[in-house]
């Protein structure tokens, strides 16, 4: 297994001597994975909660910490700075969508002291290059944070992900969009089909060749659904003018180069595919997960795309590998 990536991107990380904060303090993977990142030196980490029940968490788990730097918002001489930053941007928001603001100032210290919103800020203050959270909440908790507090990049409307699918093989092969986009519209899937190929070149340097997927290829299927499919295509085209792109295509002609020179002669991806872009996120995380457990795949991520700085969403199932792994791949993409 091509695993020997995950090495250069976490030496790569340590290289570059970047912070990431860890804003699940109190959760003992983190607690580990911070010990084990910072331990080698390079990267910087932070861990985000209450100071006194982390030092305690660490001494029951024999990990010392005394070198990892420990926030507790409550204590913090930054709070009223980020509550105003915090609470102006919001205001801006509900102003430039002619939407009322409702707002109340102890409302929004409430949501500041939380850590998941304190860490964001901390990114986009600059304070930090990069947060990762998600071993103990919800997909949407840390990606509602980073969009309050981080935003999006210039020109991107949704946030979405990419999973790299480490195969047994050697191939890596990201799997987009598994876990933000239930229903994504044309326009979207585009969106996602180039911030993927953006997140691929980032990472591994090498040539996106990227497959969107449907149960039709080229035509094979009359539907509104690989209509869809076809329209986001050469919408991608249009953005990205020099992604090597095709579709509409089944995934075995994305695949395998016999059945693609049969089903799409001539194209630039047909049995060559390295990113997958999934019609729906039913599909995608399906797809995902049947890869994983059956044919042995290492999976990295979610990867979350489109923040305006790297803000990370893991598996609630998350090991203390995965947090490093993606602990790493944020602050490479910062």
């Amino acid at each position: 297994m091509n695993l020997d990536v995950l090495e250069q991107f976490k030496k790569k990380a340590q290289d570059l001597g970047r912070h990431l904060v860890l804003p699940e303090g109190l959760d003992e993977r983190m607690i580990q994975a911070a010990f084990e990142m910072t331990k080698t030196g390079g990267w910087k980490v932070t861990l985000i909660e209450n100071e006194e029940k982390i030092k305690a968490k660490a001494r029951e788990l024999k990990i010392d910490i005394s070198g990892i730097p420990v926030i507790d918002p409550f204590k913090s001489p930054d709070l009223d700075e980020y509550l105003d930053t915090y609470f102006n941007k919001q205001k801006s928001a509900a102003e430039k969508k002619n939407k009322p603001f409702n707002l109340k100032m102890e409302q929004a210290r409430e949501i500041m002291l939380d850590p998941l919103y304190f860490g964001a800020m901390m990114v986009e203050k600059g304070l930090a290059d990069g947060s990762l959270a998600g071993a103990e909440h919800a997909t949407g908790d840390v990606i509602r944070a980073g969009l309050q507090v981080i935003g999006t990049k210039p020109g991107v409307k949704k946030i979405s992900s990419t999973i790299l699918m480490f195969l047994t093989d050697g191939r890596i092969i990201g799997f987009s969009d598994c876990a933000v986009q239930p229903d994504p519209t044309a326009e979207d899937l585009a969106d996602i089909a180039v911030l993927s190929a953006q997140t691929r070149i980032e990472l591994l340097g090498d040539i996106p060749k990227v497959a969107m997927l449907s149960f039709s290829t080229k035509g094979s299927a009359q539907h509104p659904l690989a209509d869809k499919v076809i329209e986001a295509t050469r919408l991608a085209k249009e953005k990205m003018p020099d992604l090597v792109i095709d579709g509409e295509m089944q995934a075995d002609a994305a695949l395998v180069a016999k059945v693609g020179q049969k089903k799409c002669p001539g194209s630039p991806v047909a049995g060559q595919a390295n990113m997958l872009i999934f019609p729906d996120l039913g599909s995608a995380n399906i797809g995902y997960k049947l890869v994983q457990r059956l044919a042995s795949a290492e999976a990295i991520g979610p990867i979350m795309q489109g923040f305006a700085k790297p803000c990370n969403d893991l598996s609630r199932g998350c090991s203390v590998n995965d947090i490093i792994s993606l602990g790493a791949i944020t602050l490479l993409k910062a």
